[in-house]
């Protein structure tokens, strides 16, 4: 599969037949295999990996969604709002021959999308689509 070869990974192994799946969902994946993503939820507490899994599962099946769960961000981006104990997560994706690309993952200390955030959620979107 293209997609995959350019820079993304399976998260969720989901059989294809299931008609509930709206999204299949995987990692944005650097050129030397990194996954950005995987690596900052495995640095997570057990608890705001499970509090994040559950909410992209959420999107997963049903999509398409709003707020409180998912806000769009500007053109070809989207962010997954989590609530933490500790604190509030954003997983910020875009959609690809339908599946749910999760680009970037961050702790929010501010009400508004840090813009540094938003801007490498950008550069990997780039990045995946090829236009450099």
């Amino acid at each position: 599969m293209k997609l995959l070869d350019r820079g993304v990974s399976k998260m969720v192994q989901s059989k294809p037949d299931n008609n509930n799946i709206r999204l299949q969902v995987v990692f944005f994946r650097t050129e030397n295999g990194y996954e950005p993503v995987r690596e900052w939820l495995k640095s997570l507490a057990r608890d705001d990996k499970r509090i994040i899994g559950e909410d992209i599962k959420t999107v997963q099946f049903g999509w398409p969604l709003g707020m409180p769960v998912v806000r769009k961000l500007g053109p070809g981006l989207w962010e997954v709002r989590s609530r933490l104990v500790g604190g509030i997560a954003r997983v910020i994706f875009t959609l690809e021959a339908g599946k749910m690309v999760l680009l970037h993952g961050f702790i929010k200390k501010s009400d508004k999308t840090p813009l540094d955030d938003l801007n490498l959620a950008r550069r990997r979107l780039v990045q995946l689509r090829g236009k450099k």
